[in-house]
Protein backbone atom coordinates (compact mmCIF):
# COMPACT_ATOMS: atom_id res chain seq x y z
CA UNK A 1 0.00 0.00 0.00
CA UNK A 2 1.41 3.39 -0.96
CA UNK A 3 1.96 5.76 1.94
CA UNK A 4 1.52 8.85 -0.24
CA UNK A 5 -2.06 9.20 0.85
CA UNK A 6 -4.30 12.18 1.46
CA UNK A 7 -5.94 12.03 4.88
CA UNK A 8 -8.54 14.58 5.93
CA UNK A 9 -9.70 14.65 9.54
CA UNK A 10 -12.84 16.55 10.52
CA UNK A 11 -12.44 17.66 14.14
CA UNK A 12 -9.49 17.78 16.51
CA UNK A 13 -9.45 17.55 20.33
CA UNK A 14 -8.94 13.93 21.46
CA UNK A 15 -9.98 11.60 18.65
CA UNK A 16 -9.00 13.73 15.66
CA UNK A 17 -5.66 14.90 17.00
CA UNK A 18 -4.77 11.37 18.13
CA UNK A 19 -5.58 10.02 14.66
CA UNK A 20 -3.50 12.71 12.99
CA UNK A 21 -0.36 12.25 15.06
CA UNK A 22 -0.57 8.44 14.84
CA UNK A 23 -0.95 8.70 11.07
CA UNK A 24 2.17 10.83 10.86
CA UNK A 25 4.16 8.36 12.95
CA UNK A 26 3.13 5.66 10.49
CA UNK A 27 3.82 7.67 7.34
CA UNK A 28 6.19 10.56 6.81
CA UNK A 29 4.93 11.12 3.26
CA UNK A 30 1.16 11.24 3.82
CA UNK A 31 -0.71 14.53 3.46
CA UNK A 32 -2.63 15.09 6.70
CA UNK A 33 -5.11 17.93 7.19
CA UNK A 34 -7.26 18.60 10.28
CA UNK A 35 -10.38 20.73 9.79
CA UNK A 36 -11.52 22.22 13.10
CA UNK A 37 -14.67 24.30 13.40
CA UNK A 38 -13.48 26.14 16.51
CA UNK A 39 -10.36 28.20 17.15
CA UNK A 40 -8.60 25.47 19.16
CA UNK A 41 -7.52 22.20 17.59
CA UNK A 42 -6.58 20.17 20.67
CA UNK A 43 -7.43 21.12 24.23
CA UNK A 44 -8.13 19.35 27.50
CA UNK A 45 -11.90 19.77 27.74
CA UNK A 46 -11.98 17.66 30.90
CA UNK A 47 -9.88 20.34 32.55
CA UNK A 48 -12.23 23.25 31.77
CA UNK A 49 -14.10 23.23 35.11
CA UNK A 50 -10.82 23.26 37.01
CA UNK A 51 -9.51 26.37 35.27
CA UNK A 52 -12.91 27.91 35.89
CA UNK A 53 -12.35 27.31 39.60
CA UNK A 54 -8.71 28.38 39.57
CA UNK A 55 -7.35 24.93 40.40
CA UNK A 56 -5.57 24.88 37.03
CA UNK A 57 -4.20 28.40 37.08
CA UNK A 58 -2.68 28.75 33.63
CA UNK A 59 -5.17 28.78 30.78
CA UNK A 60 -2.54 27.70 28.27
CA UNK A 61 -1.98 24.51 30.25
CA UNK A 62 -5.24 23.29 28.70
CA UNK A 63 -3.90 23.64 25.14
CA UNK A 64 -2.55 20.18 24.34
CA UNK A 65 -1.56 21.07 20.78
CA UNK A 66 -1.80 24.18 18.63
CA UNK A 67 -1.81 24.50 14.83
CA UNK A 68 1.78 25.70 15.10
CA UNK A 69 2.98 22.80 17.28
CA UNK A 70 1.27 20.23 15.05
CA UNK A 71 2.89 21.75 11.98
CA UNK A 72 6.35 22.07 13.50
CA UNK A 73 6.58 18.62 15.07
CA UNK A 74 4.31 16.49 12.90
CA UNK A 75 4.00 18.42 9.62
CA UNK A 76 0.22 18.33 9.98
CA UNK A 77 -1.80 21.14 8.40
CA UNK A 78 -4.59 22.52 10.59
CA UNK A 79 -7.48 24.66 9.41
CA UNK A 80 -9.12 26.28 12.43
CA UNK A 81 -12.38 28.24 12.31
CA UNK A 82 -13.21 26.04 9.35
CA UNK A 83 -16.37 23.98 8.96
CA UNK A 84 -16.84 20.89 6.82
CA UNK A 85 -20.07 21.61 4.96
CA UNK A 86 -20.51 18.56 2.75
CA UNK A 87 -18.88 15.28 1.77
CA UNK A 88 -18.97 14.02 -1.81
CA UNK A 89 -18.36 10.32 -1.31
CA UNK A 90 -18.11 9.53 -5.02
CA UNK A 91 -15.54 12.22 -5.72
CA UNK A 92 -13.94 11.76 -2.28
CA UNK A 93 -13.96 15.44 -1.53
CA UNK A 94 -14.95 17.62 1.42
CA UNK A 95 -16.35 21.12 1.01
CA UNK A 96 -14.83 23.34 3.72
CA UNK A 97 -15.96 26.85 4.64
CA UNK A 98 -13.73 29.42 6.33
CA UNK A 99 -15.94 30.78 9.11
CA UNK A 100 -13.99 34.05 9.25
CA UNK A 101 -13.98 34.97 5.57
CA UNK A 102 -16.88 32.85 4.31
CA UNK A 103 -14.71 31.44 1.52
CA UNK A 104 -15.20 27.81 0.46
CA UNK A 105 -12.52 25.33 -0.49
CA UNK A 106 -12.54 21.68 -1.56
CA UNK A 107 -10.23 19.08 -0.04
CA UNK A 108 -9.68 15.72 -1.67
CA UNK A 109 -9.05 12.60 0.36
CA UNK A 110 -8.06 8.98 0.10
CA UNK A 111 -9.22 8.41 3.67
CA UNK A 112 -11.54 10.60 5.71
CA UNK A 113 -11.82 10.51 9.52
CA UNK A 114 -14.83 12.08 11.20
CA UNK A 115 -14.17 13.32 14.72
CA UNK A 116 -16.84 16.00 15.15
CA UNK A 117 -17.43 15.15 18.82
CA UNK A 118 -20.62 15.85 20.70
CA UNK A 119 -22.56 19.02 21.36
CA UNK A 120 -24.13 20.24 24.56
CA UNK A 121 -27.85 19.56 24.82
CA UNK A 122 -29.91 22.75 24.80
CA UNK A 123 -33.55 21.85 25.37
CA UNK A 124 -36.24 24.10 23.86
CA UNK A 125 -36.87 26.02 27.07
CA UNK A 126 -37.74 29.71 27.18
CA UNK A 127 -34.90 31.97 28.19
CA UNK A 128 -31.91 29.79 27.30
CA UNK A 129 -30.77 32.48 24.84
CA UNK A 130 -30.21 34.99 27.63
CA UNK A 131 -26.62 36.37 27.71
CA UNK A 132 -25.84 34.94 31.15
CA UNK A 133 -26.76 31.35 30.22
CA UNK A 134 -23.72 29.27 29.23
CA UNK A 135 -22.61 25.76 28.39
CA UNK A 136 -19.18 24.42 29.41
CA UNK A 137 -17.74 22.33 26.62
CA UNK A 138 -15.17 24.41 24.78
CA UNK A 139 -12.39 26.86 25.59
CA UNK A 140 -14.63 29.65 24.31
CA UNK A 141 -17.41 28.53 26.67
CA UNK A 142 -14.99 28.64 29.59
CA UNK A 143 -13.61 32.03 28.57
CA UNK A 144 -17.15 33.42 28.37
CA UNK A 145 -18.04 32.22 31.85
CA UNK A 146 -14.84 33.58 33.37
CA UNK A 147 -15.32 36.93 31.63
CA UNK A 148 -18.89 37.11 32.93
CA UNK A 149 -17.80 36.29 36.47
CA UNK A 150 -15.04 38.88 36.38
CA UNK A 151 -17.12 41.54 34.66
CA UNK A 152 -20.19 41.35 36.86
CA UNK A 153 -20.90 40.77 40.51
CA UNK A 154 -21.82 37.11 40.31
CA UNK A 155 -22.92 36.01 43.75
CA UNK A 156 -25.29 33.21 42.79
CA UNK A 157 -24.98 30.58 40.10
CA UNK A 158 -27.22 27.77 38.99
CA UNK A 159 -26.00 24.63 37.26
CA UNK A 160 -28.70 22.69 35.41
CA UNK A 161 -27.69 19.04 35.17
CA UNK A 162 -25.98 16.77 37.68
CA UNK A 163 -23.70 14.75 35.43
CA UNK A 164 -19.90 14.92 35.46
CA UNK A 165 -19.61 18.44 34.04
CA UNK A 166 -22.48 19.75 36.17
CA UNK A 167 -21.02 18.44 39.43
CA UNK A 168 -17.50 19.62 38.55
CA UNK A 169 -18.81 23.05 37.54
CA UNK A 170 -20.79 23.36 40.77
CA UNK A 171 -17.75 22.50 42.88
CA UNK A 172 -15.47 24.91 41.04
CA UNK A 173 -17.93 27.80 41.10
CA UNK A 174 -18.31 27.24 44.83
CA UNK A 175 -14.53 27.35 45.06
CA UNK A 176 -14.69 30.92 43.74
CA UNK A 177 -16.96 31.87 46.64
CA UNK A 178 -20.14 31.79 44.56
CA UNK A 179 -23.36 30.37 46.05
CA UNK A 180 -24.38 27.48 43.79
CA UNK A 181 -27.68 25.71 43.14
CA UNK A 182 -27.38 22.36 41.35
CA UNK A 183 -30.63 21.41 39.62
CA UNK A 184 -31.11 17.82 38.48
CA UNK A 185 -34.32 16.37 37.05
CA UNK A 186 -33.42 12.84 38.19
CA UNK A 187 -33.40 11.73 41.82
CA UNK A 188 -29.62 11.45 41.81
CA UNK A 189 -26.43 13.00 40.45
CA UNK A 190 -23.90 11.13 38.26
CA UNK A 191 -26.05 8.78 36.14
CA UNK A 192 -23.43 5.99 35.84
CA UNK A 193 -23.95 5.30 39.56
CA UNK A 194 -26.88 3.45 41.07
CA UNK A 195 -29.04 5.60 43.38
CA UNK A 196 -27.77 4.23 46.69
CA UNK A 197 -24.15 4.77 45.63
CA UNK A 198 -24.90 8.39 44.73
CA UNK A 199 -26.60 9.14 48.05
CA UNK A 200 -23.34 9.86 49.98
CA UNK A 201 -22.48 12.40 47.30
CA UNK A 202 -25.76 14.20 47.83
CA UNK A 203 -24.99 14.64 51.52
CA UNK A 204 -21.43 15.71 50.72
CA UNK A 205 -22.54 18.32 48.17
CA UNK A 206 -24.94 19.83 50.70
CA UNK A 207 -22.27 19.76 53.42
CA UNK A 208 -20.11 21.86 51.09
CA UNK A 209 -22.80 24.49 50.64
CA UNK A 210 -24.38 23.35 47.36
CA UNK A 211 -28.13 23.95 47.16
CA UNK A 212 -28.92 20.56 45.65
CA UNK A 213 -32.31 20.28 43.95
CA UNK A 214 -33.02 16.66 43.00
CA UNK A 215 -36.12 15.62 41.08
CA UNK A 216 -36.38 19.24 39.98
CA UNK A 217 -36.74 19.93 36.26
CA UNK A 218 -36.12 23.42 34.95
CA UNK A 219 -39.00 24.53 32.74
CA UNK A 220 -38.04 28.13 31.90
CA UNK A 221 -35.51 30.89 32.44
CA UNK A 222 -36.49 34.55 32.55
CA UNK A 223 -34.62 37.80 33.05
CA UNK A 224 -34.88 39.02 36.62
CA UNK A 225 -33.17 42.39 36.80
CA UNK A 226 -29.52 41.68 36.02
CA UNK A 227 -30.02 38.02 36.91
CA UNK A 228 -32.13 35.04 35.92
CA UNK A 229 -35.13 33.37 37.53
CA UNK A 230 -35.31 29.64 36.81
CA UNK A 231 -38.78 28.15 37.11
CA UNK A 232 -38.98 24.52 38.19
CA UNK A 233 -41.67 22.06 37.21
CA UNK A 234 -44.04 21.54 40.10
CA UNK A 235 -43.31 24.96 41.56
CA UNK A 236 -40.32 26.80 42.91
CA UNK A 237 -37.94 29.40 41.52
CA UNK A 238 -34.15 29.48 41.69
CA UNK A 239 -32.51 32.88 41.28
CA UNK A 240 -29.03 33.21 39.79
CA UNK A 241 -26.66 35.71 38.22
CA UNK A 242 -25.15 32.97 36.04
CA UNK A 243 -26.54 29.72 34.63
CA UNK A 244 -24.53 26.80 33.27
CA UNK A 245 -26.37 24.21 31.20
CA UNK A 246 -24.87 20.77 31.79
CA UNK A 247 -27.80 18.57 30.83
CA UNK A 248 -25.68 16.27 28.71
CA UNK A 249 -24.31 15.91 25.21
CA UNK A 250 -25.46 14.37 21.96
CA UNK A 251 -23.32 13.22 19.03
CA UNK A 252 -22.73 15.61 16.16
CA UNK A 253 -24.00 13.65 13.20
CA UNK A 254 -25.38 16.26 10.77
CA UNK A 255 -22.43 16.00 8.38
CA UNK A 256 -22.53 12.19 8.45
CA UNK A 257 -26.28 12.17 7.83
CA UNK A 258 -25.98 14.54 4.88
CA UNK A 259 -23.34 12.22 3.46
CA UNK A 260 -25.71 9.28 3.77
CA UNK A 261 -23.64 7.40 6.34
CA UNK A 262 -25.41 4.89 8.55
CA UNK A 263 -26.51 6.12 11.99
CA UNK A 264 -26.81 3.62 14.84
CA UNK A 265 -29.78 3.02 17.10
CA UNK A 266 -28.30 5.30 19.78
CA UNK A 267 -28.28 8.22 17.33
CA UNK A 268 -24.50 8.17 16.93
CA UNK A 269 -22.49 7.25 13.82
CA UNK A 270 -22.40 3.51 13.30
CA UNK A 271 -18.90 2.04 12.95
CA UNK A 272 -17.35 -1.42 13.00
CA UNK A 273 -14.47 -2.51 15.22
CA UNK A 274 -12.02 -1.00 12.72
CA UNK A 275 -13.78 2.38 13.21
CA UNK A 276 -15.06 2.24 9.62
CA UNK A 277 -18.41 3.77 8.79
CA UNK A 278 -20.78 2.36 6.19
CA UNK A 279 -18.39 3.90 3.62
CA UNK A 280 -15.10 1.96 3.61
CA UNK A 281 -13.09 5.13 2.89
CA UNK A 282 -14.58 7.01 5.84
CA UNK A 283 -13.81 6.38 9.51
CA UNK A 284 -15.38 7.93 12.59
CA UNK A 285 -14.00 8.24 16.11
CA UNK A 286 -14.69 9.87 19.45
CA UNK A 287 -17.84 11.25 20.98
CA UNK A 288 -19.82 11.08 17.72
CA UNK A 289 -19.70 7.29 17.34
CA UNK A 290 -21.76 4.42 18.61
CA UNK A 291 -19.78 1.75 20.44
CA UNK A 292 -20.50 -1.72 21.74
CA UNK A 293 -20.53 -2.27 25.50
CA UNK A 294 -18.73 -5.62 25.93
CA UNK A 295 -20.53 -6.27 29.22
CA UNK A 296 -24.01 -6.13 27.71
CA UNK A 297 -23.14 -6.74 24.07
CA UNK A 298 -25.46 -3.85 23.19
CA UNK A 299 -24.85 -0.60 21.26
CA UNK A 300 -24.07 2.36 23.48
CA UNK A 301 -23.24 6.05 23.37
CA UNK A 302 -20.44 6.60 25.91
CA UNK A 303 -18.53 9.85 25.26
CA UNK A 304 -15.19 9.60 27.09
CA UNK A 305 -11.74 10.98 26.30
CA UNK A 306 -9.77 7.75 26.76
CA UNK A 307 -11.81 5.75 24.24
CA UNK A 308 -11.70 8.66 21.78
CA UNK A 309 -7.90 8.67 21.85
CA UNK A 310 -7.70 4.91 21.29
CA UNK A 311 -10.26 5.05 18.47
CA UNK A 312 -8.26 7.75 16.68
CA UNK A 313 -5.16 5.61 16.88
CA UNK A 314 -7.02 2.57 15.52
CA UNK A 315 -8.44 4.51 12.57
CA UNK A 316 -4.93 5.64 11.60
CA UNK A 317 -3.61 2.10 11.97
CA UNK A 318 -6.32 0.80 9.66
CA UNK A 319 -5.60 3.41 7.01
CA UNK A 320 -2.01 2.21 6.87
CA UNK A 321 -2.78 -1.48 6.84
CA UNK A 322 -2.38 -2.29 10.52
CA UNK A 323 -5.16 -4.55 11.76
CA UNK A 324 -5.97 -2.77 15.03
CA UNK A 325 -9.46 -3.38 16.41
CA UNK A 326 -11.53 -1.50 18.95
CA UNK A 327 -12.67 -3.73 21.79
CA UNK A 328 -15.64 -1.70 22.96
CA UNK A 329 -16.29 0.73 25.79
CA UNK A 330 -17.21 -0.41 29.29
CA UNK A 331 -17.63 3.14 30.56
CA UNK A 332 -14.88 3.43 33.15
CA UNK A 333 -15.15 6.88 34.73
CA UNK A 334 -14.35 8.87 37.84
CA UNK A 335 -15.44 12.25 39.16
CA UNK A 336 -14.11 14.48 41.94
CA UNK A 337 -16.85 15.75 44.24
CA UNK A 338 -15.14 18.10 46.71
CA UNK A 339 -13.15 15.74 48.96
CA UNK A 340 -14.80 12.57 47.64
CA UNK A 341 -14.29 10.60 44.44
CA UNK A 342 -16.97 8.59 42.66
CA UNK A 343 -15.90 5.96 40.16
CA UNK A 344 -17.68 3.38 38.03
CA UNK A 345 -16.93 0.76 35.42
CA UNK A 346 -19.03 -1.70 33.45
CA UNK A 347 -22.78 -1.97 33.77
CA UNK A 348 -24.86 -0.44 36.55
CA UNK A 349 -27.58 -2.39 38.31
CA UNK A 350 -30.26 -0.16 36.80
CA UNK A 351 -28.95 -0.89 33.29
CA UNK A 352 -28.87 -4.64 33.89
CA UNK A 353 -32.36 -4.53 35.34
CA UNK A 354 -33.60 -2.57 32.32
CA UNK A 355 -32.23 -5.08 29.80
CA UNK A 356 -33.29 -8.09 31.87
CA UNK A 357 -29.80 -9.49 32.48
CA UNK A 358 -29.53 -11.78 35.57
CA UNK A 359 -27.00 -10.59 38.14
CA UNK A 360 -25.98 -10.67 41.79
CA UNK A 361 -24.29 -7.91 43.72
CA UNK A 362 -22.36 -7.30 46.88
CA UNK A 363 -21.36 -4.28 48.94
CA UNK A 364 -18.42 -3.65 51.23
CA UNK A 365 -16.95 -0.67 53.04
CA UNK A 366 -13.23 -1.33 53.57
CA UNK A 367 -10.48 1.12 54.41
CA UNK A 368 -8.41 2.40 51.53
CA UNK A 369 -5.30 1.20 53.33
CA UNK A 370 -4.49 -0.78 56.47
CA UNK A 371 -6.70 0.33 59.34
CA UNK A 372 -3.84 0.49 61.81
CA UNK A 373 -1.95 2.96 59.63
CA UNK A 374 -3.02 6.60 60.24
CA UNK A 375 -5.74 8.28 58.22
CA UNK A 376 -7.44 5.23 56.71
CA UNK A 377 -10.52 6.33 54.77
CA UNK A 378 -13.54 4.16 54.08
CA UNK A 379 -14.49 3.22 50.52
CA UNK A 380 -18.06 2.23 49.70
CA UNK A 381 -17.69 -0.40 47.00
CA UNK A 382 -20.40 -2.16 45.00
CA UNK A 383 -19.63 -4.98 42.58
CA UNK A 384 -22.13 -6.65 40.25
CA UNK A 385 -21.48 -10.10 38.80
CA UNK A 386 -23.06 -12.87 36.77
CA UNK A 387 -25.06 -15.36 38.83
CA UNK A 388 -23.84 -18.39 36.86
CA UNK A 389 -20.25 -17.74 35.79
CA UNK A 390 -19.16 -15.09 38.28
CA UNK A 391 -18.14 -12.79 35.40
CA UNK A 392 -17.68 -9.25 36.65
CA UNK A 393 -20.38 -7.04 35.16
CA UNK A 394 -19.72 -3.72 36.86
CA UNK A 395 -18.41 -1.87 39.89
CA UNK A 396 -18.97 1.47 41.61
CA UNK A 397 -17.03 3.11 44.41
CA UNK A 398 -17.28 6.27 46.50
CA UNK A 399 -14.67 7.44 48.98
CA UNK A 400 -12.07 10.03 49.83
CA UNK A 401 -9.04 7.98 48.79
CA UNK A 402 -8.24 4.81 46.87
CA UNK A 403 -11.31 4.82 44.63
CA UNK A 404 -9.38 5.17 41.37
CA UNK A 405 -7.06 2.27 42.21
CA UNK A 406 -9.87 -0.20 42.89
CA UNK A 407 -12.02 0.85 39.94
CA UNK A 408 -9.03 0.60 37.60
CA UNK A 409 -8.13 -2.91 38.82
CA UNK A 410 -11.71 -4.08 38.38
CA UNK A 411 -11.98 -2.37 34.97
CA UNK A 412 -8.85 -4.22 33.84
CA UNK A 413 -10.34 -7.46 35.13
CA UNK A 414 -13.57 -6.88 33.18
CA UNK A 415 -11.59 -6.14 30.02
CA UNK A 416 -9.63 -9.37 30.51
CA UNK A 417 -12.83 -11.39 30.93
CA UNK A 418 -12.04 -12.30 34.53
CA UNK A 419 -14.51 -13.46 37.17
CA UNK A 420 -14.97 -12.68 40.84
CA UNK A 421 -13.15 -15.96 41.54
CA UNK A 422 -10.09 -14.48 39.82
CA UNK A 423 -10.24 -11.44 42.11
CA UNK A 424 -9.60 -13.76 45.05
CA UNK A 425 -6.21 -14.59 43.57
CA UNK A 426 -5.00 -11.19 42.35
CA UNK A 427 -1.59 -10.24 43.71
CA UNK A 428 -1.71 -6.52 44.38
CA UNK A 429 0.85 -4.09 45.79
CA UNK A 430 0.68 -3.91 49.57
CA UNK A 431 2.28 -1.85 52.27
CA UNK A 432 0.32 -0.30 55.18
CA UNK A 433 0.34 3.25 53.72
CA UNK A 434 -1.11 2.01 50.41
CA UNK A 435 -3.42 -0.93 50.99
CA UNK A 436 -4.14 -4.02 53.02
CA UNK A 437 -2.85 -7.56 52.85
CA UNK A 438 -6.36 -8.44 51.74
CA UNK A 439 -7.03 -5.57 49.37
CA UNK A 440 -10.65 -4.44 48.90
CA UNK A 441 -10.50 -5.98 45.42
CA UNK A 442 -9.48 -9.32 46.94
CA UNK A 443 -12.26 -8.95 49.48
CA UNK A 444 -14.76 -8.50 46.64
CA UNK A 445 -13.58 -11.82 45.27
CA UNK A 446 -13.81 -13.57 48.64
CA UNK A 447 -17.30 -12.26 49.35
CA UNK A 448 -18.73 -12.78 45.87
CA UNK A 449 -17.10 -16.18 45.60
CA UNK A 450 -18.64 -17.24 48.90
CA UNK A 451 -22.03 -16.06 47.69
CA UNK A 452 -21.81 -18.06 44.48
CA UNK A 453 -20.53 -21.13 46.31
CA UNK A 454 -23.54 -20.94 48.63
CA UNK A 455 -21.47 -20.32 51.75
CA UNK A 456 -22.62 -16.75 52.20
CA UNK A 457 -26.38 -16.31 52.01
CA UNK A 458 -27.29 -12.67 51.66
CA UNK A 459 -30.18 -10.25 51.57
CA UNK A 460 -30.07 -6.72 50.18
CA UNK A 461 -31.09 -3.43 51.77
CA UNK A 462 -34.06 -2.90 49.45
CA UNK A 463 -35.54 -6.21 50.66
CA UNK A 464 -35.59 -5.24 54.33
CA UNK A 465 -38.86 -3.34 54.05
CA UNK A 466 -40.64 -6.49 52.89
CA UNK A 467 -39.64 -8.61 55.90
CA UNK A 468 -42.50 -10.33 57.70
CA UNK A 469 -42.12 -10.30 61.52
CA UNK A 470 -44.04 -13.57 61.65
CA UNK A 471 -41.39 -15.24 59.52
CA UNK A 472 -38.25 -13.11 59.91
CA UNK A 473 -36.23 -11.83 62.85
CA UNK A 474 -33.84 -8.92 62.30
CA UNK A 475 -30.69 -9.46 64.38
CA UNK A 476 -28.11 -6.73 65.01
CA UNK A 477 -24.76 -8.27 65.99
CA UNK A 478 -22.94 -4.99 66.56
CA UNK A 479 -21.93 -3.81 70.00
CA UNK A 480 -24.45 -2.30 72.39
CA UNK A 481 -22.77 1.09 71.89
CA UNK A 482 -23.10 0.90 68.12
CA UNK A 483 -26.72 -0.15 68.41
CA UNK A 484 -27.46 2.84 70.64
CA UNK A 485 -26.15 5.22 67.99
CA UNK A 486 -28.58 3.96 65.35
CA UNK A 487 -30.44 0.78 64.54
CA UNK A 488 -32.81 -0.73 62.02
CA UNK A 489 -36.46 -0.79 63.09
CA UNK A 490 -37.79 -3.97 64.72
CA UNK A 491 -34.32 -5.44 65.25
CA UNK A 492 -32.93 -7.07 68.38
CA UNK A 493 -29.33 -6.65 69.47
CA UNK A 494 -27.07 -9.54 70.45
CA UNK A 495 -23.39 -8.62 69.97
CA UNK A 496 -21.44 -11.14 67.94
CA UNK A 497 -19.15 -12.03 70.84
CA UNK A 498 -22.18 -12.97 72.97
CA UNK A 499 -24.08 -14.85 70.28
CA UNK A 500 -23.01 -18.40 71.09
CA UNK A 501 -23.93 -17.96 74.75
CA UNK A 502 -27.32 -16.45 73.93
CA UNK A 503 -28.32 -18.72 71.09
CA UNK A 504 -31.39 -19.84 73.04
CA UNK A 505 -32.91 -16.37 72.56
CA UNK A 506 -33.31 -16.97 68.82
CA UNK A 507 -36.38 -18.68 67.34
CA UNK A 508 -35.84 -21.70 65.12
CA UNK A 509 -39.12 -21.26 63.30
CA UNK A 510 -38.15 -17.93 61.72
CA UNK A 511 -35.44 -16.79 59.33
CA UNK A 512 -32.70 -14.81 61.08
CA UNK A 513 -31.71 -11.74 59.08
CA UNK A 514 -28.34 -10.66 60.45
CA UNK A 515 -26.70 -7.27 60.09
CA UNK A 516 -23.65 -5.49 61.44
CA UNK A 517 -21.90 -2.25 60.50
CA UNK A 518 -20.51 -3.22 57.08
CA UNK A 519 -21.29 -6.92 56.66
CA UNK A 520 -18.19 -8.69 58.00
CA UNK A 521 -19.42 -9.59 61.48
CA UNK A 522 -22.80 -10.36 59.97
CA UNK A 523 -21.16 -12.95 57.72
CA UNK A 524 -19.45 -14.57 60.69
CA UNK A 525 -22.79 -14.68 62.52
CA UNK A 526 -24.59 -16.06 59.49
CA UNK A 527 -22.06 -18.87 59.15
CA UNK A 528 -22.29 -19.63 62.87
CA UNK A 529 -26.08 -19.74 62.86
CA UNK A 530 -26.27 -21.77 59.65
CA UNK A 531 -23.99 -24.43 61.12
CA UNK A 532 -26.19 -24.51 64.22
CA UNK A 533 -29.21 -25.33 62.10
CA UNK A 534 -30.78 -21.87 61.78
CA UNK A 535 -32.12 -20.38 58.55
CA UNK A 536 -29.86 -17.32 58.48
CA UNK A 537 -28.97 -14.64 55.92
CA UNK A 538 -26.65 -11.65 56.13
CA UNK A 539 -27.39 -8.09 55.00
CA UNK A 540 -24.87 -7.32 52.26
CA UNK A 541 -22.86 -4.26 53.21
CA UNK A 542 -24.53 -4.07 56.62
CA UNK A 543 -26.03 -1.04 58.29
CA UNK A 544 -23.86 1.35 56.23
CA UNK A 545 -25.43 0.14 52.98
CA UNK A 546 -28.94 0.23 54.48
CA UNK A 547 -28.39 3.89 55.41
CA UNK A 548 -27.27 4.64 51.83
CA UNK A 549 -30.32 2.87 50.43
CA UNK A 550 -32.65 4.74 52.79
CA UNK A 551 -31.17 8.05 51.71
CA UNK A 552 -31.73 7.15 48.05
CA UNK A 553 -35.46 6.47 48.48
Amino acid sequence: MSEKRKIVIIGGVAGGASAATRARRLSETASIVIVEKGPYVSFANCGLPYHLGGVIQERDALLVQTPQSLKERFNIDVLVNAEAIAIDRNARTVLVRNLITGADDTLTYDALILAPGAEAVRPPLPGLDLPNVFTLQTMSDMDGIIAHVRGTRVKRAAVIGGGFIGVEAAENLAGRGIAVSLIEADRQVLPPLDPEMASPLHAHLRENGIDLRLGAKASACAADGDGIAITLDGGGIVSADLVILAIGVRPRTDLAKRAGLEIGETGAIKVDDAMRTSDSAIYAVGDAVEVTNPVTGLPAFIPLAGPANRQGRIAADQIFGRDSRYRGTIGTSICKVFSLAAGATGASEKLLRRIGRPYQKTYLHPGHHAGYYPDAESISLKVIFDTASGAILGAQAVGAKGVDKRIDVIAASIAAGRTVFDLEHLELAYAPPYGSAKDPVNMVGFIAGNILRGEHRIIHAEEIGALDPARDMLLDVRTVEENAEGRMPNSINIPINELRGRIGELPRDRRIVVYCAVGQRGYVAQRMLTQMGFDAVNLSGGYATWIMAQAAR
